[in-house]
């Protein structure tokens, strides 16, 4: 699968998905992730959910896409872990603000 250059905070994102506290770092203090029909709001809440999925599903995503639509930065990518259909290809639809991420929608 080929690899794709990502903007430095979308870049961050992915090395820190299963260590909370760079994870943390990541984002603005009041943003938002949509994962898999809930919302979590503020840095506590997000971070919190990304480590429970990652104790869960011990996940890896290799993102191998990225384009722009309007203000937002969609990288696909390919999840596996231990769960039921993996791997998976998954849109991550991020809104960044300077050199952090303000909001994210993760989706089939």
């Amino acid at each position: 699968m080929p690899t794709v250059t990502l903007p430095p905070p979308i870049e961050a994102y992915f090395a820190a998905e299963r260590d909370p506290q760079a994870l943390a770092s990541c984002f603005t203090s009041q943003a938002v992730l949509e994962d898999d029909g809930h919302t979590h709001r503020g840095v506590d809440a997000i971070t919190s959910f990304m480590a429970a999925a990652a104790a869960k599903y011990h996940a890896t995503s290799v993102p191998f896409e990225m384009h722009q639509e309007g203000e937002l930065q969609v990288v696909r990518a390919r999840v596996s872990g231990n769960f039921p259909g993996s791997p998976i290809d998954l849109s991550y639809r991020f809104r960044l603000e300077g050199d952090l991420i303000a909001s994210l929608e993760i989706a089939a």
